[in-house]
C-alpha cells in the first residue's frame, strides 16, 4: 500500500468515526451511525483511525442520504435483540477476535444444548494461540450485557476500543490506546485483564474434557511467536498490555499436568523469561496480591517443571544443567513467584543499617594488572528484579511461602558448583548461574560456591604476595600466620590482627595458619579450630564484661556498659569472618538479630523475641492491653536500665520524655523506640566495631547475596543436631579396619550409647568442634584408622583430617574406658 492510499483510507476511517455513513440501520461498530456507537473527540478519532487501518477494519459505503429517519418498530425490535433470528448461534462466533466471559458462557450454552463442542474447541484454539487475541481477551470493566443484538465480537470490540479516553476512563479503555499511548502501568491495579473472570472461565472450560488438548496445542503454537516478539521486536516496550498474555495463561490450574510438561510449559517459560525486568516486576506485584493457594500453585508449577526436566535427563561435567534452557527458564520464572511471596507477606523495607562506603585501594589495581578484575568486583551484588521491586530477601519478615519450599533438591543434586561458580563470577553475561537465583539452592550447595570463592581469593592473595616479593625483593609471606601463646591468646591475637588490619587488610584474605608457641601442631585446619575455640572462650567469659549472658535463652548480647575498647569487638568480628573464610565452625551463641544486623537490617520489636524475651513479652502485653494504658501502667517515654555495676541509668526515648505519658494512641511508637534503643542505639559503638571487623574479611564475598541471616548462622555455628547414624554411614576406615571389624562394631555401639554431652565431647575430640557442619554429620568425612594392637594407650586424633587413631583393644569395656578418658581430658596438641 502506498502512502497516498494509506492517507486516503485514514481519512475515510476518520470521517466514518466522526460523521458516520448516514445509515440509521448501520451495524458497523466502527461507524458513528451505529446505534450503539459512543462518540469520540477528534484526537481520539484520529488515533482510532490509525488503528483501524492496521487491522483493515470494515469501511461503510456512503449512504445516499444522511437524512435517514429513525428506525421503525421492526428495525427497533431487531436492534433490541427481541427477534429470534438475532439470537447468537455458532455461526455468530466465526468473526470473534477475542473473548469475554459472557461470550464464552453464551457459546458454552449453545454447545451444551447441541452436545457438540467443536466450535468452542476451534474458538479456544484460535484465541489462545494468537498473542493479539489473547492480550485483548477478558478485559476489566466489561459490562455483563444480556443483549444479543450484537455478536460477541461486536460487544468486545465496542467496549474495549470505542470509549473516549479521559482522565477517569476504565483500565480496559486505557489499554485500547494504540502502541505507546498507554502509560507505564506499574501497580497491580493497572493490569487490564480481569483475573477473576479468567479463573471463572477456566473453571467452566476445563470441565469440558475436549478443551484441555485445545489449550495445550494453542499454547504450543502461541509461545514461540511470543518469544520472538519479546526478544526481537520489544513488543512490551510499545504495549504494556502484552503482559496480559502471561497473566491469563498462568491462571490455568492444570499447567503442571503431564500434558503441558513435555512441550507447552517449557516453551511458555522460555517466552516468559524474555520479558524485561520492568514487566517481571509488574507480574510479581500482581501475584503478590493473590491468595496463598494461587501463589503456591504457581510456585509448584515451575518447581514441577524443574524437577521433571532434571530427572528426565542426565547431566555431567560436559552436559551441564546450566545449559538446559528449560531448567534455566523455569528457574527465572520461579524467581518472579519468589519475590511475589516476599511482597505478599510481611515486609520491612525500612530499618536498614547505614553502610559505610570504602574508598578505592591499590589492591584493585593489582587485580586488574593480573587480569582478575572480573573475579573481584567491589560492591555488593544486586539482583535486578529485586532492585526493580525495591525489596530484598532480607527485608522479608514472614513470606507467603516459607523460603525452604523454593529449594529444589533434584536441581541441587546435579549442579556442578565449580562450573556454576565460574559462570557466576566471570561469565555472568553469557552463561547462566544458579547462584543468580540463590533461593533455589540449599545452604549446602551455596556453601560450596562460597568455598570456591574463598579458596580462589586465597590463591589470588598468594600470587599478589609473590608479585610484591619480586618487586620489593622481600621474602614472600603467602599465608596469614598467627603465632600465639596459649595463656595470652587474646593479647597476641589482638595485637597481630590489629596490625594487619591497619597496615594491609588484604592479608586477612590469605589462608589462616595458627601456631601455638611451644607446641608441635602443624596447622592443617585443626590448630585453627582450637585457636578459634580458645579465643571465643576468653572473649565470651562473663568476667571480661564484653557480652552479657541470658541463662534462659543461653545467648550472648553486647554489653552496652562494657569498658573494653572497640578493638576488642573488631577482633570478634574478624574472628567470625575468618571462620567463614577458612571453613571453620565456631561455638558462638548470638540471637538471630545479630546476623540480621550484620547483613544490613536494624533490630526491631519482633527481634526482641529471642534476644530479650522477657522485655518482648512485656512490650507485647502493652500493645495488647485493652484497659486504660495511661492510668493503669503510668509509663513515660523515659526508660531505665542497669549499667555494668548494677546502677540504674535513665534514657529519654524522645525530647521531654519524662513528661510524655504512654497512651493507647502512642504505645506503638513507644515500643518501636524502646526496641530501637535496646537493639541499635545502646550498643551502636560496640556493634559498629564488630561489623567493621567482620566486613574486613567478607566485604568482597558474595555472602550477603547468597545467604539469609539464618543460613549465615549455620555457616558460622554449624548445626546442633547430631545424627551419629549418618556419621556412621559415611565414615571410612584405614590401616586394616573395615565396617565389619569387631572393634568397629564395638566402637559404634559404644558411641551410640553415649549421652548428648559425651557425643559432643567425642565430636570435639575428633574434629575440633562439637557442631555438625552445614548439611549434618553425614557431610563430615571421618576416618577411623588402626593404631596398633591391644595397648593401654589412649585413642588419639588428627582434627585437621577428622581422623581417629584407634588401637585394637581387647574388649568392649576397655574400649569404652579408654575412649571416655581420651575425650574427657584431651586438650592441646602433641598429647599422647
Amino acid at each position: 500500500m502506498n502512502r497516498a492510499t494509506a492517507l486516503h483510507l485514514i481519512e475515510r476511517y476518520f470521517r466514518q468515526l466522526t460523521e458516520g455513513c448516514g445509515n440509521g440501520n448501520c451495524t458497523n461498530e466502527f461507524c458513528a451511525s451505529c446505534r450503539d456507537f459512543r462518540p469520540l473527540d477528534t484526537n481520539s478519532a484520529a488515533v482510532k483511525a490509525l488503528e483501524l487501518l492496521k487491522i483493515n477494519a470494515k469501511l461503510c459505503d456512503p449512504h445516499p442520504s444522511k437524512k435517514e429517519s429513525e428506525p421503525g418498530p421492526k428495525e427497533s425490535a431487531e436492534l433490541d435483540g427481541t427477534m429470534c433470528s438475532t439470537c447468537p448461534t455458532k455461526e455468530d462466533y466465526s468473526d470473534v477476535r477475542y473473548l469475554t466471559e459472557d461470550a464464552v458462557y453464551a457459546l458454552l450454552s449453545v454447545c451444551e444444548e447441541e452436545g457438540d463442542y467443536s466450535v468452542l474447541i476451534r474458538l479456544i484454539g484460535k484465541v489462545f494461540s494468537n498473542a493479539e487475541a489473547l492480550m485483548k481477551s477478558f478485559r476489566k470493566n466489561e459490562p455483563n450485557t444480556t443483549e444479543n443484538s450484537l455478536t460477541p465480537a461486536d460487544v468486545d470490540e465496542h467496549e474495549s476500543q470505542g470509549q473516549e479516553p479521559s482522565d477517569t476512563m476504565g483500565a480496559s479503555s486505557a489499554a485500547a490506546l494504540p502502541s505507546g499511548a498507554s502509560g507505564d502501568a506499574s501497580s497491580p491495579c493497572d493490569i487490564t485483564v480481569d483475573v477473576d473472570a479468567v479463573r471463572r472461565v477456566y473453571a467452566r472450560l476445563l470441565a469440558v474434557s475436549q478443551v484441555e488438548s485445545a489449550l495445550v496445542n494453542a499454547l504450543v503454537y502461541l509461545t514461540p511467536n511470543v518469544e520472538l516478539d519479546l526478544e526481537y521486536l520489544d513488543v512490551y516496550e510499545t504495549n504494556h498490555d502484552y503482559l496480559n498474555i502471561f497473566v491469563t495463561v498462568m491462571e490455568n490450574r492444570n499447567l503442571h499436568s503431564p500434558e503441558y510438561l513435555e512441550v507447552a510449559l517449557p516453551q511458555f517459560c522460555k517466552a516468559m523469561s524474555k520479558l524485561p525486568v520492568a514487566a517481571l516486576a509488574r507480574l510479581s506485584r500482581l501475584w503478590a496480591t493473590y491468595s496463598l493457594p494461587h501463589v503456591r500453585r504457581m510456585m509448584e508449577t515451575f518447581q514441577q517443571l524443574i524437577t521433571f526436566t532434571v530427572v528426565s535427563n542426565e547431566y555431567d561435567a560436559d552436559n551441564l544443567v546450566n545449559d538446559d534452557e528449560t531448567v534455566v527458564a523455569a528457574t527465572q520464572c520461579l524467581k518472579v513467584v519468589f519475590y511475589a511471596s516476599i511482597l505478599g507477606g510481611d515486609v520491612d523495607i525500612e530499618h536498614n543499617e547505614e553502610e559505610e562506603e570504602d574508598g578505592d585501594s591499590d589492591e584493585l589495581t593489582l587485580h586488574e594488572l593480573l587480569g582478575e578484575e572480573q573475579l573481584y568486583k567491589k560492591g555488593p551484588r544486586v539482583d535486578p528484579l529485586g532492585k526493580e521491586l525495591g525489596v530484598r530477601p532480607i527485608d522479608s519478615i514472614t513470606p507467603l511461602i516459607p523460603f525452604d519450599e523454593f529449594i529444589n533438591e533434584s536441581l541441587n543434586d546435579v549442579v556442578e558448583m565449580d562450573k556454576d561458580f565460574t559462570f557466576f563470577k566471570v561469565n555472568a553475561e553469557t552463561k547462566f548461574s544458579f547462584q543468580s537465583c540463590p533461593f533455589v539452592l540449599s545452604v549446602i550447595t551455596k556453601s560450596q560456591g562460597l568455598y570456591y570463592d574463598n579458596r580462589i581469593r586465597m590463591y589470588s592473595e598468594r600470587r599478589l604476595t609473590a608479585l610484591y616479593s619480586v618487586v620489593q625483593g622481600q621474602q614472600p609471606n603467602p599465608y596469614l600466620k598467627l603465632k600465639v601463646r596459649r595463656d595470652h591468646i587474646i593479647d597476641d591475637a589482638l595485637v597481630r590482627l590489629e596490625m594487619i588490619s591497619m597496615e594491609n587488610p588484604s592479608d586477612l584474605k590469605k589462608q589462616l595458619f595458627v601456631e601455638f608457641e611451644g607446641e608441635q601442631g602443624v596447622d592443617e585446619g585443626g590448630v585453627s579450630k582450637e585457636f578459634f575455640q580458645l579465643v571465643l572462650e576468653e572473649i565470651f567469659n562473663p568476667d571480661i564484661g564484653m557480652f552479657t549472658y541470658d541463662d534462659d535463652t543461653k545467648l550472648f548480647w553486647f554489653n552496652s556498659s562494657s569498658l573494653e575498647n572497640e578493638a576488642q569487638y573488631t577482633l570478634i568480628g574478624i574472628v567470625l569472618g575468618l571462620a567463614i573464610y577458612n571453613n571453620c565452625i565456631l561455638d558462638v551463641h548470638f540471637p538471630m538479630v545479630v546476623y540480621r544486623k550484620l547483613m544490613g537490617k536494624k533490630g526491631t520489636y519482633l527481634d526482641l523475641s529471642d534476644s530479650h524475651p522477657v522485655l518482648y513479652q512485656s512490650l507485647k502485653e502493652l500493645l495488647q492491653y485493652s484497659g486504660n494504658v495511661e492510668e493503669d501502667m503510668t509509663l513515660t517515654f523515659q526508660i531505665s536500665h542497669t549499667d555494668l555495676f548494677g546502677n540504674p541509668v535513665l534514657y529519654d526515648l524522645k525530647e521531654q520524655a519524662d513528661q510524655i505519658p504512654v497512651t493507647k494512641e502512642n504505645r506503638q511508637e513507644f515500643v518501636a523506640l524502646y526496641a530501637d534503643y535496646i537493639l541499635n542505639k545502646s550498643v551502636g559503638r560496640q556493634f559498629i566495631a564488630f561489623k567493621k571487623g567482620f566486613q574486613m574479611v567478607t566485604n568482597e564475598s558474595p555472602l550477603n547475596y547468597l545467604f539469609r541471616p539464618e543460613e549465615v548462622e549455620l555457616l558460622i555455628c554449624g548445626s546442633r543436631k547430631l545424627d551419629f547414624e549418618a556419621l556412621e554411614k559415611t565414615t571410612e576406615y584405614d590401616g586394616g579396619y573395615s565396617k565389619d571389624s569387631q572393634i568397629i562394631k564395638d566402637f559404634w555401639e559404644t558411641v551410640h550409647s553415649f549421652g548428648t554431652e559425651q557425643k559432643r565431647l567425642f565430636l570435639q575430640f575428633t574434629t575440633g568442634t562439637d557442631r555438625a557442619p552445614v548439611g549434618g554429620l553425614g557431610k563430615l568425612k571421618m576416618i577411623i584408622a588402626k593404631n596398633g594392637s591391644d595397648t593401654d594407650r589412649l585413642p588419639t586424633s588428627h582434627t585437621c583430617f577428622n581422623a581417629l587413631l584407634l588401637p585394637e583393644y581387647s574388649s568392649k569395656d576397655k574400649l569404652r574406658e579408654r575412649l571416655l578418658k581420651a575425650i574427657t581430658y584431651a586438650k592441646g596438641f602433641g598429647m599422647l
